[in-house]
């Protein structure tokens, strides 16, 4: 199979040295890919800025923006059967980019945000691949995952708590909830993420290999 898989955070320009970001690692997305490769398949993987090295054997596409992750996935997407949509993705952007460094003064400063494009929402319903999505969540992780399923019409959603010191982001652990279309839903307990990423691999081959049978019948 072919996973596209999306990894890391982005960053969006205030003014040339300063940007917003968030605090993911790329370090779920990254083992995810490399549990793909270990499982035989092919993987594109378009990574936002992290401080680890790509898994070898991918194709690596490196970006910075959301803009660019979006037009990153919308340029591979037909290459893959598997969208893993892992990346930290920023929600808003900063309406204007400063063109020079913004001068501190004893000034209040306000930046208008605007939201950004969201890369989920854009994938064609009808569409011959799975679609895979990640929620990061703080509160009501079960409400907010399964709003996601269906509201940007996934095939699967993995939803962590992001809230937890011991798991999640900058964490070398992850503990997940994976939610299914057909109202099913599996738990992953609290494990190094690379053991959690072969797990999800084995769950995302299934669910795919699923589709296909449906399909054919």
């Amino acid at each position: 199979m072919r996973f596209l898989i999306t990894a890391g955070p982005t960053r969006e320009p205030i003014d040339p040295v300063r940007y917003l970001s968030n605090r993911s690692s790329g370090k779920m997305g990254y083992a995810i890919a490399q549990a793909a490769l270990e499982a035989g398949h092919e993987v594109i993987l378009i990574s936002g800025p992290v401080a680890i090295a790509p898994p070898g054997g991918v194709k690596l596409i490196s970006v910075s923006t959301s803009d660019e992750m979006f037009e990153a996935v919308h340029r591979s997407i037909l290459e893959c059967d598997i969208l893993v949509m892992c990346a930290a993705v920023a929600d808003y952007k900063p309406g204007k980019v400063s063109k020079t460094k913004i001068k501190k003064s004893i000034e209040d400063l306000s930046l208008q945000l605007v939201p950004t494009r969201d890369i989920l929402a854009s994938i064609p319903q009808d569409r011959p691949f799975t679609v895979v999505g990640f929620a990061a969540e703080t509160n009501d992780l079960e409400t907010n995952a399964l709003q996601k399923l269906r509201t940007k019409r996934c095939d699967v959603v993995v939803a962590n708590d992001v809230s937890r010191a011991d798991s999640g982001m900058e964490s070398d652990e992850n503990e997940v909830t994976i939610f299914f279309r057909n109202a099913e839903k599996r738990q992953i307990s609290c494990a190094p993420k690379q053991i959690v990423a072969g797990a999800l691999v084995k769950i995302f081959e299934n669910v795919r290999e699923n589709c296909l049978t449906k399909k054919i019948a």
